[in-house]
Parts: C-alpha cells; structure tokens; sequence
C-alpha cells in the first residue's frame, strides 16, 4: 500500500483564486436570471461533488477488489471533502432550511424522513472509511472491509441524491415562495462562507479535481464509449 501522492499538490489547488463568476450578487430575486446561484442549483452543484467522490470511490473500489495500489492519503482525503463540505456544510443545510419547511408544511414528510436517516448513516459510514484507510491494509481482510464500506456508502448516496435532485428540491421553491427562496439563498452563502471559506466551493472542486489527477481518472474523454 503507497502513501506516495503528495498532499501539496491538493493544498495547492484549494489555493487557487475564487471564480468570482459562479456567483455574482442577487439581482432578480433568486429567479435564476442574471447569472446568480438560486437556492437549489447551489444544492445540486454540491451533490456534483458528491457525485465525483463517488467516482473516486468506484476507482479505489475496483483496486481494492484487484489487489492494487491504493493512494491511501488521496482517499483520506477524499472521505475528508465529503466530511467537511458535504456532511458538516451541505446536509446541514438541508437538516437546518429545508427538512423543517417540508415537515411543517406536511409535505413529503416520509421522504424527508428517510433522508435523515440516510444523512445519519452516511456519517458513520465516512467514520468507517475514514478509520479503516488508517488502519493496515496489507492484508486481504481489510481492505475487502475497506471495500464494503465504500460500496455501501455509493449505494446509499446514488439514490440519495437522485431523489433529492428530481423531487425535493424541485418542490422547494413553490413550497416556501418566491421571496423567501431568494432568502435562502443569500442564507446559504452566508453560511458557506462561515463553514468553508471565501470560495469554498471552487476549493472543494479544485481540490477533487486534483484527486482525480492522483488515480488517473481525471480525463473525461477517456470514459467515451467507441
């Protein structure tokens, strides 16, 4: 097992300065006009980073299984992204903004339970990936454990998100109103910043980017079917 992938390369990347284009100020009310991010693109646009962890996952996934080399600090770190910005910051907002809306209001409350309980069981999941890269994987034991988690933290998080993108968040703006969605979304910058940093997002997606590079699976042309 190898540790040789260099951490300065990430550090670097989350160095990089922030594209001040992904945001721009609210103009139009949270419409999507003008160019800004509305409540729920900003949601979605993190389940993308969720989504290229996953990938991540499937790579060190199909070394474990093949008996290869697996960069352990590029899945530390990994696990690291989806514990800072998608546990700690994304599902916080939508624990703290979004479940309680949908509970009062009485709607689609049987998915929002289930959601909970998937953010909860993603945690100790990301508890156990993180626990056991640290621990000796020279034996066959622990990396098919290593393994299992990972799989079943994609196969929760697939679905999760799907129906997160297709059903709850499409339902959220005529569930709160136009004012008060344009409201969550100055909220949730405001709350980005405070969790991640000025530019957090760019960061985290500069910092997979360079964790793709690390497996070599950073060239998306590559996956074309011929």
């Amino acid at each position: 097992m190898t540790s040789s992938v260099g951490m300065s390369a990430v550090l670097g990347a989350c160095a990089r300065p922030r594209d001040a284009a992904v945001r721009e100020p609210k103009q139009d009310g949270g419409s999507g006009e003008g160019g800004e991010v509305t409540p729920g693109e900003d949601l979605m646009r993190e389940h993308g980073i969720l989504r290229r962890i996953m990938f991540l996952y499937d790579e060190a996934i199909r070394r474990l299984d093949g008996r290869e080399e697996v960069p352990i600090n590029v899945l530390l770190s990994a696990a690291g992204v989806v514990r800072r910005v998608i546990e700690d910051y994304h599902e916080k907002l939508e624990e703290d903004f979004l479940f309680p809306r949908f509970e009062r209001a009485g709607k689609l409350t049987d998915l929002v339970a289930v959601l909970r309980r998937q953010h909860q069981a993603g945690r100790i999941v990301t508890g156990d990936v993180l626990t056991l890269a640290r621990g000796p994987l020279g034996e066959q034991a622990g990396r098919l454990k290593l393994a299992d988690r990972l799989r079943a933290f994609n196969r929760m998080y697939r679905p999760h998100a799907a129906r997160e993108d297709t059903v709850l968040f499409p339902a959220l703006r005529a569930l709160v109103g136009g004012k008060a969605y344009a409201e969550l979304g100055e909220q949730f910058e405001d709350k980005e910043h405070r969790v991640l940093g000025e530019g957090g997002f760019e960061k985290a997606v500069a910092e997979v980017a360079e964790l793709e590079a690390a497996l070599g699976i950073a060239d998306l042309a590559s996956f074309t079917p011929t």
